[in-house]
């Protein structure tokens, strides 16, 4: 059987599991992506395959480098639930 999708990680498609993601945007993290012009799949890849990360009590704090930009992504886990806190380009 020939492999549809070429990204794997444990037997699952990448792009399907990311469509899967349940991200919630707070209103000053949708504000902050038309500020600095920040794409969803950008704030899902520093999700999904951070450079780095520092945990904050609840907070996640999630960094990578995307166009020679560090991009990063402030967010809270509850569940299967992602809620986007803040985006900034450093």
């Amino acid at each position: 059987m020939e492999d549809k999708c070429p990204e794997h990680r444990a037997g699952e498609c990448l792009e399907e599991a990311w469509n899967r993601m349940n991200i919630i945007l707070t209103k000053h993290a949708k504000q902050r992506m038309l500020e600095r012009e920040i794409k969803l799949h950008e704030i899902k890849e520093v999700i999904n395959f951070p450079d780095y990360t520092i945990k904050k009590n609840e907070k996640v704090e999630a960094f990578k480098k995307i166009n020679e930009k560090l991009l990063k992504v402030v967010y809270t886990e509850k569940g299967k639930f992602i809620k986007i806190v803040t985006l900034i380009w450093r």
